[in-house]
């Protein structure tokens, strides 16, 4: 590797003008990340033709920015709202919002953005020194990897089923069931209903926004019938200068606390490591990262008790393992030509249309300008980093605002991010029906995790078994056979094993507290 060629290419990057556009696209991408429905596949894909104009590196530095500001603003939505801004923000859900409904939403948000730089930067690494080597294995990827890393994921649904490990295994299968809604991939056969809107499958976006924000909304407006409070009132006013204050701020919110980072650092660097893995894998991406990462991390937990009530490293655990995918998703896109993910694939229409073709000739040609693309990725993780921390405050005083105000104005953007996407008021319709679905399951107890998961997962394991079949003419046995397969497979068993093993050791935890506090409540009576 020459040392000297780095130095001068991250040289390009460090311009003051390349700078300028960085800063302003991990604006824009946190914006764009943080309003639910649009993603930042969104955002690089309307900005690319504006980047004609500009030369390569500051453009691209642009796009760059929106592409790790977006994978971070949907974690802001995701703990504010209930809502993952993006789909890659769905596993932060699961803890997020529940630290800002104690009151917490500071502290979530420092730890989302900490981890989120964090996982960011090891991905950037990771992809600086390691992505030939690592773009290697993407090759040996084949169908039946791909099914099994898609078991490997639907494993991870027992850890993410709650309490109630029954409701969790009915909600997930109800979501396989709706992720075969569609034109059959392979021999192209109608399934299910004939609506055209439901041609291509379940509109993911759409469902996913119904499923979160839309039945955040009914659950909130039936509180505010009730009399009861549902949206935490969390924000303390401070004396003292407010400018002080301010500064006193946003200092703290670069690093969290010191408890807070000694729980959070483990699950942060292997969240990073496992991020960077999945997304190096083309089609995988950032909402199976997450949600493995996550699992992982409850595994691991000397305290899997507290996932799902506000956990700190359930938050961390998810961001950075996303964030991590954004330096994975470029390493095959750069080396084969392939892009790891939608939005990789938009940045590689950008390459093209500058001129550059990505893929191995790159390393070759032009390894003057992947070298820069290393730097401009560094420094848009920076960029975030500092919109993030000069935000997080005015992002926390979202859950201040009045709820007779917040919750029409979140059902408004929730429908308008759902119609985005396709610009179908199809999509809107299906979000208020999925939004009654997920209202109705969450009233009843069934989380709504697992029907994400095997949304994100169905289509994956489907086509993927299929078409494997076909190449074997229908010997099944023959994925063992398959190295990468019997490690997935393997993987798939222990997080079983060890998720069920904690289940029982949360349910003996919760007995032994419920135990005690009856004991403590029979003494007072005496």
């Amino acid at each position: 590797m020459d040392f000297s060629l780095i130095a001068s290419s991250f040289g390009q990057v460090f311009s003051p003008l390349t700078l300028l556009y960085t800063l302003i696209g991990a604006a824009g991408g946190i914006l764009i990340g943080s309003i639910p429905g649009l993603t930042a596949t969104m955002g690089i894909a309307l900005l690319v033709p504006f980047t004609y104009g500009l030369e390569f590196i500051p453009g691209v530095a642009m796009l760059l920015g929106i592409f790790c500001g977006g994978m971070y603003g949907g974690s802001i939505a995701a703990i504010l709202i209930h809502t993952p801004g993006t789909p890659s923000a769905a596993a932060t859900v699961l803890d997020g919002y529940p630290m800002g409904q104690k009151g917490q939403a500071s502290r979530a948000l420092t730890i989302s953005l900490f981890s989120s730089f964090t996982g960011g930067i090891i991905g950037a690494l990771i992809m600086t020194f390691l992505s030939p080597f690592i773009s290697k294995m993407a090759l040996k990827f084949g169908p039946a990897e791909f099914f099994a890393l898609a078991v490997f994921g639907l494993s991870v649904i027992v850890s993410i089923s709650g309490k109630d490990l029954v409701k969790g295994l009915i909600t997930a299968v109800l979501g396989l069931l709706l992720a075969t809604i569609g034109m059959d991939k392979t021999c192209a056969y109608l399934r299910f209903f004939k609506l055209r809107g439901l041609y291509d499958g379940i509109p993911f976006i759409p469902a996913l926004i119904g499923l979160f924000a839309v039945s955040e909304v009914i659950a909130n407006f039936e509180h505010l019938l009730t009399g009861k409070t549902s949206i935490a009132q969390t924000q303390k006013r401070e004396g003292g200068n407010p400018i002080v204050n301010y500064l006193i701020s946003v200092v703290k919110n670069i690093i969290p606390s010191k408890s807070d980072a000694k729980t959070i650092l483990p699950h942060i660097f292997k969240g990073g490591l496992i991020g960077t893995f999945i997304g190096s894998i083309p089609g995988a991406g950032g909402d199976i990262a997450a949600f493995v990462s996550y699992s992982e991390a409850k595994r691991s937990s000397k305290h899997p008790e507290m996932f799902g009530k506000g956990a700190p490293e359930g938050i961390a655990a998810a961001e950075s393992a996303n964030n991590g995918c954004s330096g994975g998703a470029m390493i095959p896109m750069l080396s084969l030509g392939v892009p790891g993910d939608s939005n990789t694939a938009v940045l590689m229409g950008a390459f093209i249309m500058h001129g550059f073709q990505p893929g191995p000739m790159m390393y070759v040609e032009h390894l003057d300008i992947v070298y820069a693309v290393f730097g401009a990725l560094l420094t848009a993780n920076l960029a975030f980093l500092l919109v993030g921390m000069l935000g997080v405050n005015l992002f926390s005083k979202v859950i201040s605002v009045e709820r007779y105000f917040l919750i029409p104005c979140i059902l408004v953007l929730s429908l308008v991010g759902a119609y985005a996407i396709n610009q179908s008021m199809f999509d809107v319709y299906f979000a208020i029906v999925m939004g009654v679905l997920g209202y109705l399951l969450q009233k009843y107890g069934f989380p709504l995790s697992p029907i994400l998961l095997a949304l994100i997962l169905g289509p994956l394991c489907e086509s993927n078994i299929r078409r494997y079949m076909q190449i074997v003419d229908g010997r099944f046995a023959m994925i063992f056979t398959r190295p990468i397969c019997l490690i997935f497979f393997g993987l798939a068993v222990i997080s079983l094993i060890t998720a069920l093993l904690n289940q029982r050791k949360i349910a003996r935890r919760e007995a032994e507290a419920q135990a005690q506090m009856s004991s403590t409540e029979n003494q007072l009576d005496k």
